[in-house]
């Protein structure tokens, strides 16, 4: 029988900001510009970092998002996110297993993992995930390693072949997403977009955080 997802601890929101290796200083602004701007999920992504200052940066980033009742993630680190009471985490292909993550944090957090195919998507879902990250959609210069490119036909073929096998687990589309393509993006059954850099280099963070959030909420399907 196909794996039904569990019923999710939290609502699937349909914008993540995931964020750009910055100095603590440098994100607190960027962070602060997303939440005014409507943000409501955050992913702290901090790489070649020291355990402390991943706690002192979450302690930091939560008591922000909680504030106004936005979900906060850390990428990988499942015994930092129990320490510091984050919502949860998201964990990459060579991250922490999902199974060792879920012994660490228990069926009350929120585990996210990344899949570049259905396969991917498939094992992440029998797994027990809370959510999906597909991606590349294009070459992004937020991460060292990338994936092969996915596309527009690319999402549209894996999100057809993932629900007809039976398979609800919201899922977010992920690297180099820019405003433009969000509508087409969301046409091919994705829940939800994640973004960095196109974020953290803009302007306006609060603006363009707006523009986003609308171009999501109104087609994104919503799994509570």
């Amino acid at each position: 029988m196909p794996y039904m997802v569990k019923e999710n601890k939290m609502k699937h929101h349909p914008l993540m900001f995931i964020t750009p290796n910055l100095p603590l200083a440098d994100l607190v602004p960027l962070v602060s510009d997303y939440l005014s701007g409507g943000g409501k999920w955050l992913q702290l992504r901090l790489k070649d970092c020291h355990p402390d200052e991943i706690i002192k940066t979450s302690t930091e980033m939560k008591a922000m998002c909680h504030k106004v009742g936005a979900v906060f993630i850390i990428n990988d680190h499942p015994d930092i996110a129990k320490a510091v009471q984050a919502d949860g985490v998201h964990l990459g292909k060579k991250d922490t297993p999902v199974s060792q993550a879920r012994e660490i944090l228990g069926e009350e957090y929120i585990i996210g993992g990344t899949a570049n195919t259905v396969e991917d998507m498939i094992f992440l879902a029998e797994s027990g995930v809370d959510y999906i990250g597909l991606g590349p959609f294009r070459f992004t210069s937020t991460k060292k390693i990338l994936s092969p490119i996915i596309g527009l036909e690319g999402y549209a073929e894996r999100m057809k072949r993932f629900r007809e096998a039976g398979f609800e687990t919201p899922v977010t589309a992920i690297g180099g997403i820019l405003l433009d393509d969000v509508e087409a993006i969301m046409s091919t059954g994705v829940n939800g977009i994640a973004v960095s850099g196109v974020l953290a280099k803009n302007e306006n963070i609060i603006e363009i955080t707006k523009q986003f959030a609308s171009k999501t909420t109104h087609k994104y399907i919503n799994h509570e």
